[in-house]
């Protein structure tokens, strides 16, 4: 029997549950092996070839080869292994999530300062808030990554 999932009606939301954990697993290793300097250097020199040593799906490997941190968590990657991927190219926890917004680190910045995204138009899925997938970069053909 599924369980009931009534936050999967969060929009420009992916909560990482025992479901996502399971699915993502083996890019979360992948994640967290980028935490010693020698593999961090052997990623870099050959992504793709560091990424064929993980169990990881073709989905998964193409999203970190995008550096598409919106379709990692897809795939089930969790931001706090992925953090791993984006420190290993040198960009700051703030840069990351401004690539996932499409907002530029600054714009990021200020409307985190601001208070954040307004709930208006964000409660539920097919609203038309800030936060909803056709407004976000993974709901459109913007280019994702960082």
């Amino acid at each position: 029997m599924a369980l009931q999932k009534p936050y999967l009606d969060i929009p420009g939301t992916t909560i990482f549950d025992a479901e996502q954990s399971r699915k993502g697993y083996h890019l979360n290793q992948f994640c967290m092996s980028l935490m010693k300097a020698a593999n961090r250097e052997r990623f870099l020199a050959d992504p793709r070839a560091y990424l064929d040593e993980w169990p990881m799906t073709e989905a998964q490997k193409q999203a970190v080869l995008a550096r598409d941190l919106n379709r990692c968590i897809a795939e089930g990657g969790n931001i706090y292994f992925l953090a791993k991927i984006g420190a290993t190219y040198g960009k700051s926890f703030q840069q990351m999530a401004g690539s996932m917004t499409g907002m530029t680190e600054e714009e990021y910045r200020d409307m985190m300062i601001s208070g954040g995204r307004s709930v208006e138009g964000n409660r539920r899925v097919g609203e038309d808030g800030s936060a909803q997938a056709h407004r976000q970069p993974q709901g459109s053909s913007t280019k994702a990554g960082f």
